[in-house]
């Protein structure tokens, strides 16, 4: 079913729904610190994150994105849904996409569903897909889910990674409306650096280099960061591809209500904001209690702020990320008039899937202890 009417060619995709899913346990610095050489001030000074959830070992990418995608479906006020689709770099197999199984798990068989891999800008892509996808015809209503479980790929001995990344899951609903209604989406902009691939990188496990524990070492199967390249790119990336999203809409910076950054870390967001123009108190920061989510983190600050009603109908939201690849993006959107919402961190009785079969109680998660690490790290960007 079209909605585009008689004499109207502006077909575009509206954001109608989102919401917002964080893993029951939620580990706190000091926790962090006693095994890993380092203590609060320090993890605080240089990333601005006090604590982070972390999914229980039962606990897969697509538990956290069926959550997720659940809530913005509720909010949407429509169960429906004729496309899926998942921005996640730590997907539940490397082979099938975890987007069909998250599609089925909501009771969206037969609906189109697919994976998006660009890492911490994997939303935003996501995004223009969805967009996309509507603005074609291809379909009347997505599901957007930004999803990762970090914990999966970072070494828990690692110092610098281990205390800027947590796990969770953020989702949007898109559908099909014009250009000049309240959450219609655009412009973007998208972008991508190949040449520095090597800055982001979890080196084993894909068809370059096998995971093999007897021919990689540790470092090569677990995610690395060369912190102060990525830092100094991120900057310029983000702020750059934020700056071109306003232009193409015609926006002044000051008419900027709020900016949702990807949440890399505080200091990151900051400077972003200020080298924009923008006042601190416009941007939005989830990182302080989520850590850096991934692609998960633009739509987990987007329902923790309309959960606490910090966003109002009508703002004009501007959204930007950076990530792996290298790859940023960008898009600007006014924001709806949306029903309440729980809160990202909020749990209620939603099920921890199980292979096979979901579970129908709730269960503690297992701690797993690590190696404490013994080598001095640059900071985390």
């Amino acid at each position: 079913m079209s909605v585009t009417s008689v004499g109207r060619t502006d077909r575009a995709a509206v954001l109608c729904g989102v919401g917002g899913w964080l893993p029951r346990r939620q580990v706190g610095n000091d926790e962090l610190a006693a095994r890993l050489d380092t203590d609060d001030s320090w993890i605080r000074t240089r990333t601005g994150i006090r604590s982070r959830h972390l999914a229980a070992p039962d606990e897969a990418t697509s538990d956290l994105a069926v959550a997720a995608g659940r809530r913005a479906l509720t909010d949407s006020g429509t169960r429906h849904a004729d496309a899926v689709v998942v921005a996640t770099t730590t997907p539940d197999r490397t082979c099938p996409a975890t987007a069909p199984a998250v599609a089925a798990r909501l009771g969206l068989s037969g609906a189109a569903a697919f994976d998006v891999g660009a890492v911490c800008t994997g939303f935003v892509y996501a995004l223009a897909a969805g967009g996309g996808l509507i603005a074609s015809g291809a379909a009347d209503r997505v599901l957007v889910i930004g999803a990762d479980v970090y914990s999966r790929i970072v070494d828990p001995a690692d110092r610098q990674n281990a205390v800027v990344f947590g796990d969770g899951a953020g989702a949007v609903v898109l559908r099909a409306g014009h250009a000049d209604e309240p959450g219609a989406l655009g412009p973007f902009d998208l972008g991508s650096d190949g040449d520095h691939e090597d800055l982001i990188t979890v080196a084993a496990g894909g068809s370059r280099v096998r995971a093999d524990p007897d021919r990689t070492s540790r470092a090569e199967r677990h995610f690395a960061m060369r912190g102060k390249e990525v830092y100094r790119h991120a900057l310029h990336r983000m702020t750059d591809s934020a700056r071109t999203v306003l232009e193409r809409s015609g926006l002044a910076v000051d008419g900027v209500d709020r900016f949702v950054p990807h949440q890399a870390n505080l200091r990151i967001l900051r400077t972003v904001a200020t080298d924009l123009g923008l006042p601190a108190d416009r941007c939005a920061t989830h990182v302080e209690t989520a850590g850096n989510t991934g692609a998960a983190s633009i739509p987990l600050a987007l329902a923790d702020d309309h959960a606490h009603r910090v966003l109002r109908p009508g703002d004009r939201v501007l959204l930007t990320a950076f990530g792996g690849g290298l790859t940023w993006g960008s898009c600007l959107l006014t924001w709806p008039d949306l029903p309440p919402t729980a809160e990202p961190a909020h749990r209620e009785e939603e099920p921890v899937h199980r292979e096979a079969e979901p579970a129908h109680r709730e269960e503690e998660p297992v701690h797993r202890e690590a190696e404490p690490a013994h080598r001095e790290e640059e900071p985390a960007p």
